[in-house]
């Protein structure tokens, strides 16, 4: 809406003309979330304390949680409306893709917020059935895809799967492996954040490194310039998801103000899976989920070491882990939460920063 006024006022004053720039606003889309966040965030958490919308506690997981019963949870909404509300500002609204990005993380955010809805208030400890959940989660990120498609079915380039230091390998996918792709990669990142989520902290810090990255991977696929001289594939429109990541940037700094440890609320399932979702998501535009995946190696392996556990239990009937994700099996050895969150963000970036690196490495 701003970026509209502004393009109306540059008619009778050029100093207007400034606000075209993609880089300013995808740096005033981060600092508006984040202004958004810090600001909502107070009055959030006491309705949520005042609904008694608090954290349940398994009693069969590291003791050391059992404090954290009752803290308030669903925050993940103040992450969903700081990064809607600021897109909504600074980005333009003309272009199709900053449309799908809020509906998929709106999509998930709903997901997420019926599964929370019945197990904090309804009181029913299962939540959301898993097969229930797991089929709104397909429709969304297959109706995304075909969308996808729709738009880059006349681009070779944005319909191929690309592979990392080479600069013309590329795979054609065609209708069926690009909406399956699409789908993989969306739901996939959704479901890895919200595996995660089990640490103040510890799933938001390295959800904001991978949505820096990937604004600098859509500001430059968006570039014809950029993209040719970097050998990656220019796909049209996706700068503007510069400043959609910027504002899950400065919206998920704002929420780590208020869930760093100890944690003041939990995002819960309607933030993390909306998260996930919209990472999962910019990464499959910008033709980067071999570089996405990477940049989020922490939610890889915490994925993996679920159904690391899960398979060795079944077939061998031992398990690998203390406990899974991994993050509590490391507090299973005696690992201070602080400590595993703070080594997992170093991890986190220096992912990330072996993802950018491959911009060069072709």
């Amino acid at each position: 809406m701003l970026y509209w006024a502004a393009k109306q006022l540059a008619a009778h004053l050029s100093l207007f003309n400034v606000f075209s720039y993609l880089t300013l606003r995808s740096i005033l889309s981060a600092m508006s979330s984040l202004a958004i966040a810090l600001l909502v965030g107070p009055f959030m958490i006491a309705r949520l304390s005042r609904y008694q919308i608090g954290q349940v506690v398994r009693t069969d997981g590291p003791q050391s949680h059992l404090p954290k019963a009752g803290t308030p949870t669903m925050g993940g909404m103040l992450i969903i409306v700081a990064i809607v509300v600021t897109t909504l500002l600074w980005a333009d609204l003309g272009n199709r893709l900053v449309w799908i990005a809020l509906g998929v993380t709106l999509g998930f955010g709903l997901i997420g917020f019926y599964d929370d809805y019945l197990k904090l208030v309804v009181g029913n400890s299962r939540g959301l059935i898993a097969r229930w959940k797991y089929f709104w989660q397909s429709l969304t990120g297959i109706a995304a895809a075909v969308l996808l498609y729709q738009l880059a079915h006349h681009s070779a380039a944005a319909t191929s799967f690309h592979v990392p230091f080479f600069k013309s390998v590329a795979l054609p996918l065609g209708s069926f492996g690009f909406v399956l792709l699409g789908y993989l990669m969306i739901v996939g990142m959704s479901n890895a954040v919200n595996l995660t989520d089990g640490l103040d902290g510890l799933a938001i810090g390295p959800a904001v490194m991978v949505a820096g990255a990937l604004a600098i991977l859509a500001y430059l696929s968006g570039n014809m310039v950029f993209a040719s001289y970097l050998s990656i594939p220019a796909v049209p429109g996706a700068g503007e998801l510069a400043v959609f990541c910027s504002a899950i940037v400065g919206a998920g700094l704002g929420f780590l103000w208020f869930n760093t440890y100890p944690a003041q609320v939990f995002m819960g399932d309607i933030g993390a899976l909306a998260l996930g979702a919209a990472l999962g998501f910019v990464g499959f535009v910008v033709r980067q989920e071999i570089v996405t995946l990477v940049m989020g190696g922490i939610f890889v392996l915490e994925t993996a070491s679920v159904i690391l556990q899960v398979a060795s239990f079944k077939l061998t009937g031992k398990r690998l882990f203390r406990m899974a994700p991994i993050h509590h099996h490391f507090e299973l050895k005696g690992w201070a939460e602080p400590k595993i969150i703070v080594r997992f963000w170093i991890i986190s970036l220096l992912l990330v920063l072996a993802g950018l690196a491959t911009l060069k490495l072709r």
